[in-house]
């Protein structure tokens, strides 16, 4: 195929992706807004208070960059891995996979559709939170970029578990063992610095505590972690779950017969 047959198949994938979570958007979109909205209202508003302050921020603006960035990972996350898979349901897969586009770009595709899922969500919980404190950018491109980058994360592991998944269970079983426990645990509502010593070297084995910190210094300028360290592991993870995913989509792991 010629560069212009690929970036056509792409912007194809990617549409269709969008289209897809755009349709149902009374699903997609507004479930997730609502469930942030709850938390704002009772973590923020009614239990914030009772905590006080956390690394000289309130409680409230210390959890919104966490439960922006929760948002993400998990819509951005669920959109490929409910896609992907369904496609392989309905056998509607072999005939992308006949065609002559490459895996790369099916593969490409599928993550941006995740990531634009995980974006369109992220930016809906944003506005969310205007409405229950002022919230400052401290730093813009460390913000734009490690939510990014943590969306293609989560969308290149969604993929992963599409691949695997054999019944519609499947899907459903990583998010609710690996991915809720891991975001929760990730210092989403909490400093690290507050627990034992032991516990703050347990917790910097999660991977997410570095994607959330490094997100909350990009709008408040408080991390916990080390933000080159965190844009590292990131950027690590993606290089090799991308070459993972790839591999699988090569030999056709559970698609092929």
């Amino acid at each position: 195929m010629s560069m212009s047959q690929m970036w056509v198949a792409l912007c194809t994938i990617v549409v269709k992706e969008v289209r897809r979570f755009t349709r149902i958007w009374a699903q997609t979109l507004l479930p997730p807004a609502i469930t942030m909205a709850l938390y704002f209202v009772v973590f923020g508003n009614l239990i914030g208070p009772r905590i006080g302050q956390m690394e000289g921020y309130n409680y409230m603006e210390f959890i919104v960059p966490g439960l922006i960035m929760m948002s993400v990972i998990t819509n951005s996350y669920a959109n490929v891995v409910s896609s992907f898979f369904g496609m392989k349901f309905q056998r509607s897969i072999e005939e992308l996979l006949v065609s002559p586009v490459p895996n790369w770009i099916v593969l490409i595709g599928y993550v941006a559709g995740g990531v634009a899922r995980g974006l369109a969500v992220g930016f809906i919980v944003t506005l969310l939170s205007l409405g229950f404190t002022d919230l400052q950018v401290h730093n813009i491109a460390i913000t734009a970029s490690m939510v990014l980058l943590t969306a293609i994360v989560f969308s290149l592991g969604g993929f992963i578990n599409a691949v695997y998944a054999t019944k519609f269970d499947d899907i459903s079983i990583v998010p609710t063992f690996v991915l809720t426990p891991l975001t929760y645990l990730g210092g989403v509502f909490y400093s690290i610095s507050l627990l034992p010593e032991f516990w703050q070297l347990v917790s910097k084995v999660n991977p997410i505590l570095y994607m959330v910190n490094a997100f909350r210094y990009g709008i408040l300028g408080v991390s916990d972690v080390n933000i080159m360290v965190s844009y590292a592991m990131v950027v690590v993870f993606i290089v090799l779950l991308f070459s993972f995913a790839l591999r699988l989509l090569n030999q056709g792991k559970g698609i092929r017969a």
